[in-house]
């Protein structure tokens, strides 16, 4: 099994959780984030007044899934998330040693 980890600008999230839904991925977490990798920040004007702003608002889109399937949601994402310009994002795999569904107590695959 594998985690995939996808750091992605906000506004693709409907278009990459459509994107999965099409392929048969059902379960995604979804949380709202903040960082920046080479796109830095930038500086805003309010009030009059310029500030930077260091963190950028951007989603983490984690999903489980069996080994066979990371081409292919890695694909996905990508296909989902690209717009082609600095802070697309980055996805993340890795291993996964277990999964425990707390209602039935069903484990590894079977629990995904």
């Amino acid at each position: 099994m594998k985690k995939v980890e996808a750091i992605i600008k906000p506004f693709k999230l409907d278009e990459v959780k459509d994107k999965l839904n099409e392929i048969g991925i059902k379960g995604i977490t979804v949380s709202e984030v903040k960082g920046f990798g080479r796109q830095k920040g930038h500086t805003e004007l309010y009030r009059g007044a310029e500030y930077v702003v260091d963190f950028l608002p951007k989603i983490k889109v984690e999903i489980i899934i069996p080994e066979s399937q990371v081409d292919d949601v890695i694909n996905t994402i990508m296909k989902g998330a690209q717009t082609g310009r600095i802070g697309d994002g980055k996805i993340f795999v890795t291993n996964l040693e277990d999964v425990i569904r707390i209602r039935t107590g069903e484990r590894g695959e079977d629990a995904i």
